[in-house]
């Protein structure tokens, strides 16, 4: 059983549940909004362990990102009145300090040909545990 054979829902949610015991939210993040494109910030208390397993499952899904086609994993469009949507790319800062943090654990690596971040075999296994355990 892999990350392939499970729901992403379902794992991102179970993955998520369980960083909350391993990593701290930074205080900002109760007050940041994720995109140029929203309006307010998130609603939920706990998008940002949501949004670390998402990271998580992208990683181990498309292979080596980079900061920047992460951000573009969480574009969204920005409503503007009458003038046509725009789309604008996530935030920054916040899938920087997310894979730093992922860093800190061990589940994630920066790769020596500069393609971006990696997963680690520990963060495979992670990930592999969470799925089987599904």
């Amino acid at each position: 059983m892999s990350v392939y054979n499970v729901r992403p829902e379902v794992l991102i949610k179970r993955v998520s549940e369980d960083l909350k015991n391993k990593v701290e939210a930074p205080d900002w993040a109760a007050f940041v909004k994720t995109s140029a494109g929203k309006d307010k910030p998130p609603s939920q208390e706990n998008w940002w362990y949501i949004r670390m397993a998402s990271i998580l499952q992208k990683l181990y899904k498309k292979g080596p990102l980079g900061v920047s086609r992460l951000r573009s994993e969480y574009k969204t469009k920005k409503n503007r009145g009458s003038k046509p949507e725009r789309s604008y790319t996530g935030g920054g800062k916040i899938t920087r300090v997310a894979l730093q943090q992922l860093a800190e654990l061990g589940f994630v690596k920066i790769t020596d040909d500069a393609k971006g971040r990696e997963l680690t075999p520990a963060g495979r296994s992670y990930l592999d545990k969470i799925a089987k355990s599904i």
